[in-house]
């Protein structure tokens, strides 16, 4: 984990990365953010990055990664200032299960892209074999199906992600059996998010997480205030693409509104 500081901050944004990625590919987000006057925290999930080499792609559940995620806000509080999630693609179905299970002090949160139902699931026949195989070899491992073609149309991108010896090809049965159980329960435990302030944002051309489960996931929702914005003709890795200053800059504005109006309400609690 670790922490990026700004100049006269106003506010805290933790990172969450997605599969197979690690924080060190959010340098331009963080840099972003941290000019935009929001310190950052991200770290890299359990399994991921520099956190294992022998147990990389695989967890034993996925409260490993609700755990990891909980640690880095308590890092945040630390500057005592508003504290926001964006969680991206498998971080944002993290960030939604870890607000589901933890009551953390967090002004709202911002979803790229969450992984709330796949483009592409298995056959039958491979789903049956992880079944079979998450209790018997949990940590057999096999090619993910993911490759930079499919998250992002950025060139410059893939060709970093081509040479990056930390990104994660194979993930194990029980990753696997892990990341769909999340699924499930995210969308059955629905009413268990907080009512917080929570912007969505998804790419219309996403390869990898399928956009309609994504938005029957956020009409159901229950929120005072929530916002779905979808990107057309971007891929999966809408802060990598091409279009990502856009994409920024419409995130930061949803940030800017959240303290503007926290300051309203502080403001009307002193006059009282």
């Amino acid at each position: 984990m670790r922490k990026w500081e700004a100049e006269e901050a106003k506010g805290t944004v933790v990172i969450v990365h997605g599969a197979a990625e690690h924080h060190g590919r959010y340098k331009w987000l963080i840099e972003m953010f941290r000019l935009s006057g929001f310190h950052v925290v991200a770290g890299d999930l359990p399994g991921q990055g520099t956190t294992t080499r022998r147990r990389r792609g695989h967890i034993d559940s996925f409260d490993e990664y609700i755990e990891a995620v909980e640690s880095w806000v308590n890092e945040a509080k630390k500057f005592y200032l508003p504290i926001f999630l964006l969680g991206h693609s498998l971080g944002g179905l993290v960030v939604i299960r870890t607000l589901q299970e933890k009551r953390l002090p967090v002004r709202g949160a911002i979803l790229s892209s969450p992984c709330l139902g796949l483009v592409q699931y298995p056959t039958k026949s491979l789903d049956l074999l992880s079944r079979i195989l998450n209790y018997v070899h949990p940590k057999k491992r096999f090619p993910s199906g993911l490759s930079v073609e499919l998250a992002t149309r950025n060139e410059e991108v893939r060709e970093m992600d081509k040479n990056d010896s930390l990104y994660v090809t194979k993930v194990s049965v029980r990753w696997y059996r892990e990341l769909v159980k999340a699924i499930q329960i995210a969308h059955e435990k629905i009413a268990d998010l907080p009512d917080l302030p929570l912007l969505v944002m998804q790419a219309g051309d996403d390869k990898i997480v399928d956009k309609t489960a994504v938005k029957a996931w956020f009409d159901q929702l229950s929120l005072s205030e929530k916002v779905y914005k979808e990107w057309p003709k971007l891929y999966h890795e809408i802060f990598n693409e091409p279009e990502r200053e856009q994409v920024f800059l419409y995130a930061q504005t949803f940030l800017t509104l959240q303290l503007q109006r926290g300051e309203l309400v502080e403001s009307s609690d002193q006059s009282i």
